[in-house]
Order: C-alpha cells, then sequence, then structure tokens
C-alpha cells in the first residue's frame, strides 16, 4: 500500500537531491520536526497537501515519493510474464540472429497487434499486454532480417514501437531501469527505420521515465532538443509531426514546472495551447493509436494537471470544468483529468466533491485506477477526516486503505 515504506523513501530521494532535512523543509515549507518523523519512522503517514510540498520540494512527482500503486507487486522477484518480456528486450547473451520472416509472415497483420497494444496499455490492460509483447517483440526482430530493404525498415519501425511499448509497461510496473533499457533499444530500432518521427516519439517517452526518476534537467534537456529538431526539420506541417512535437514541448514544461520554473512551463504550455488547434487542420498520415497524444484535450488536461500540483486547486477545477475532451483521448488521459480533478477538491476541502469523482474514475476505469497510487493518496488523505462523506467507505475498500 502507499505510504508503507514513505519515511525511507523520503530520506532516500532527499539524499539523491543532496538536501540536509533542514533545506529540504526550507524547499518545500513543510517543518524539520515533520520531515524527521517522517524518515525515523515515528510517523507513518501525512496529509496529502504536506505530500504535494515534499515532492515539490525534491522535485519528483507524488508518485515516485509514494511508491508503487496497490495493483503492483514490488520486490527483486518477477512473475513469468516479466520475466517473458525482460528475455524479449535483453535477448540472452551470444543468442542467435534473427533468422528471416517464413513466407506466412505478414508484417500489416503485426503492426496491427501492436496497434492494439497501445490502445489496451492506455485501457491499463497491463496483463494482456505483457502476455502478448514478448512474441510482438520477438516477430518484429524477425522483421528486421528480410531481404527487402523496404520491408527491413518497416520492421525495425514496428520494432521500436513494440519496445517502446514494453518501456511504457515497464514504468506503470515500477521498473524505469527496465523501462530505460527497452526505449534505449527502441530508439536504436527507430534510426533504422527510416521514419524521421519515430526517434522523437521515443525521446519523449525517455524523459517521462526520467521524470519518474527525479531527473528532472535531464528530462527537460532532451523533450527540448527533440521538440526543436522537429521543428526546424519543417515536420510540424503534417498532424503526426505536430503531435510528436507538441507532446515533447507538454513534457519539457512538466519538467520546468517540476524544477520550479513555473513562468517558463506556462509559456510552453500557451504556445503548445495554440499549436493544438492546427491539428484537426493538417493531414494525418499514420495510425492514431501509433502516434503522440496531442490535442486540445490534452493540453487542457495538462494545465489541469499543472494547476493542481503546483497549489492552484480552484484554478484546477474552472480548467476542468465543462471541459469536453475529444473522442481519440486515451482512456488513460480521461483518467489522470479526474485524478487530478479529486486532487484539487481535496485542497481545497471539498471532501465530497472528491469522493464523487473518485466514483466517476471507478466506474470508467477501475483498473486504471488501481494502478494509480495517488488515488490511494487521495482516499488515504479522506479517510483521515473526522467525518467521512457518502461512498468514502466503499472507495477505502476497494483499495485497500482500510486493510
Amino acid at each position: 500500500m502507499a505510504n508503507d515504506d514513505l519515511g525511507r523513501t523520503l530520506r532516500r530521494l532527499r539524499r539523491l537531491a543532496s538536501l540536509t532535512q533542514e533545506e529540504l523543509a526550507d524547499r518545500s515549507d513543510v517543518s524539520v520536526d515533520v520531515i524527521r518523523q517522517l524518515e525515523q519512522g515515528r510517523k507513518h503517514s501525512a496529509r496529502l497537501p504536506t505530500l504535494h510540498a515534499l515532492a515539490n520540494g525534491l522535485g519528483v512527482e507524488l508518485t515516485t515519493l509514494l511508491g508503487d500503486p496497490p495493483a503492483v507487486s514490488s520486490g527483486e522477484n518477477d512473475g513469468p510474464r516479466f520475466v517473458a518480456m525482460r528475455r524479449a528486450v535483453m535477448p540472452v547473451l551470444w543468442g542467435p540472429e534473427p533468422a528471416p520472416p517464413a513466407a506466412d509472415f505478414s508484417l500489416d497483420r503485426l503492426r496491427e497487434q501492436i496497434a492494439d497494444g497501445w490502445t489496451q496499455y492506455h485501457s491499463a490492460e497491463f496483463d494482456t499486454v505483457m502476455k502478448a509483447l514478448p512474441d510482438q517483440i520477438s516477430d518484429a526482430r524477425t522483421a528486421t532480417a528480410s531481404v527487402d530493404e523496404g520491408d527491413r525498415k518497416a520492421g525495425f519501425a514496428v520494432l521500436a514501437k513494440a519496445l517502446q511499448l514494453a518501456g511504457h509497461v515497464a514504468v506503470r510496473m515500477g521498473k524505469t531501469d527496465l523501462a530505460l533499457t527497452s526505449l534505449e533499444r527502441a530508439i536504436g530500432a527507430a534510426g533504422q527505420s527510416g521514419d524521421p518521427l519515430l526517434v522523437p516519439m521515443i525521446v519523449n517517452s525517455v524523459a517521462w521515465t526520467y521524470q519518474r526518476q527525479g531527473r528532472l534537467d535531464d528530462a527537460l534537456s532532451i523533450a527540448l532538443r527533440a521538440a526543436t529538431d522537429i521543428a526546424h526539420m519543417g515536420r510540424t506541417d503534417t498532424a503526426d509531426g505536430l503531435k510528436v512535437w507538441g507532446a515533447l514541448t507538454m513534457s519539457a514544461a512538466t519538467s520546468a514546472a517540476r524544477s520550479g520554473d513555473y513562468e517558463r512551463a506556462a509559456a510552453m504550455m500557451e504556445t503548445a495551447e495554440k499549436e493544438a488547434a492546427r491539428v484537426s487542420k493538417l493531414p494525418e498520415a499514420g495510425d492514431n493509436r501509433m502516434v503522440s497524444v496531442f490535442s486540445p484535450s490534452s493540453v487542457r488536461i495538462e494545465r489541469v494537471r499543472l494547476a493542481v500540483q503546483y497549489a492552484h486547486p480552484q484554478d484546477a477545477l474552472d480548467l476542468a470544468k465543462g471541459m469536453r475532451l475529444s473522442k481519440d483521448t486515451p482512456p488513460s488521459w480521461r483518467t489522470w483529468l479526474l485524478l487530478d480533478v479529486a486532487r484539487a477538491h481535496t485542497d481545497i476541502g471539498d471532501a465530497s466533491g472528491a469522493v464523487k469523482t473518485l466514483e466517476s474514475l471507478r466506474r470508467v476505469a477501475p483498473t486504471w485506477m488501481q494502478h494509480h497510487t495517488l488515488a490511494v493518496a487521495i482516499v488515504r488523505d479522506l479517510w483521515s477526516l473526522p467525518n467521512h462523506p457518502p461512498g468514502l467507505a466503499s472507495l477505502a475498500e476497494f483499495l485497500g486503505v482500510r486493510a
């Protein structure tokens, strides 16, 4: 459960940031006595505003501070599906080179399977994705051994997207080092595909993983560099190119905000919002399931997230009020929006509003809810209040908060 090792995690992140307890107290505006009690195990949890402040002071996501979500099993030993995925991402040393595909091999069918995998990922069907990925990665490696150059490049493109998907699943399972290995190999495959958008698309995934590790400067620099390269190459005159540029720009804005440079982040988001209006007017070249998420809806969702993360909960609620999401907004983004709205309600003391929002999330995306530590943190925070609004007990039981 979230917060079980809060003190240990807090101490580790503070030391990684080269901060004393007093320096962290100054940065986060949290009492040094509270920090000491948490790190020494004399205090096992904290209210959500305190956790927000500590995460901001450390320059990390709240989920990094809280640890793995309830639906994620932690520990050194992986289950059989994760072992299979590791073997697919990192083939055995001195193993055989991939053989050319058989006559009945269909690259189009494999591409469709991987595109479906991305849809399943955004619906939090992680077990389904993990079951299929090892064979898909293996089949994609086979495609890279094709005799025909065009088929070979297409095989590298499919391999890159499969490895990128493996990286995203690994992040969701709390295994960021495996994620980076998979993403680095995805970039290598993308470089041989001939698709100029694939490498920057995967760079954005690397930037997200760096954010999860608290490497905000690294995340900011690579996202900005990749976005600048796309613009300089004139790739933003198509919908796909603009989506990749926009996703990178939003990622850079998030890293800047988490580093405390809110003005720079706001400027980036303003630019992104203006450009997002062009997406629907430009020609599309690829499968939406295989391209970065960027639209007016995604920009607004990210603005809500930044507002609630940086102590402007009412602004977040105002931004979210009456928001109409485009039909291509993935379920995962809808989930993040509902979580941030629930978090904003909690921050302004509206426990009933927070519970109603979480009940909506449970109805539309129960699996996603169980994979988000933030949901547990909100429910735990509400559970500590003297008066429990209707519906909270059911949510607490669903997430194991009362265990």
